[in-house]
């Protein structure tokens, strides 16, 4: 469907899908295909300074340990712990980026991270960043939170560039929105995602 649309590089935009298709997804498709993975422990091991680093997503990221290798193949001496908060994702899609209930969940799910000299927390999940404020709240300003899809989205940049298929226009490009399921829920979670109205979103059938 992508392809279709003559795109000239894919981000796969989830942890999860990263960490499981990735690979297989470079070896199918010939343009350049980034996954958020790589930029987010990069960026994650230049930020630590204790070399204590912790990693917060779903279930599937963190049992695959995809984040461990790709910070470990960056540092080899990083320690690094690891907590699925699955709650999480279904927290924020109902709205509850920072209600009493949300705060309480993140604080026993962090509460061992506090303890262990962590100073750099992943934010494993697309989710995640809406959350910000309140994860800021329960771990403390003094732990630096990487925001995986902002550290992607550089990278892309960075990427486009050195392969020369960055835009060189001055003026903003078009967006358009699909999806393969509830395109009034994209449009809703979407919106606060990117902080503004998706507009149009358009449901597509995958064979």
């Amino acid at each position: 469907f992508l392809k279709q649309h003559q795109v000239k590089a894919m981000v796969v935009a989830c942890n999860t899908a990263s960490a499981v298709a990735l690979d297989a997804l470079k070896q199918h498709y010939a343009i350049p295909v980034l996954g958020v993975i790589e930029p987010g422990a990069r960026a994650a091991a230049q930020s630590t300074l204790s070399g204590k680093v912790a990693l917060i997503g779903t279930e599937a990221t963190v049992k695959s340990r995809a984040y461990e290798k790709a910070l470990k193949s960056i540092k080899a001496d990083l320690e690094i712990q690891s907590q699925a908060c699955p709650l999480f994702v279904p927290l924020v899609e109902e709205g509850w980026n920072d209600h009493p209930i949300t705060e309480e969940v993140a604080r026993i799910y962090l509460k061992g991270l506090k303890s262990q000299g962590v100073d750099t927390v992943i934010l494993g999940c697309t989710h995640y960043p809406l959350l910000k404020t309140l994860l800021s709240r329960v771990l403390g300003t003094s732990i630096k939170l990487v925001d995986s899809a902002q550290e992607s989205a550089m990278a892309l940049q960075t990427l486009l560039k050195d392969k020369e298929l960055l835009s060189l226009r001055k003026t903003l490009g078009s967006q358009s929105f699909y999806c393969s399921d509830a395109p009034e829920k994209m449009q809703s979670l979407g919106s606060a995602f990117l902080g503004k109205d998706l507009g149009k979103v358009e449901q597509v059938i995958l064979d």
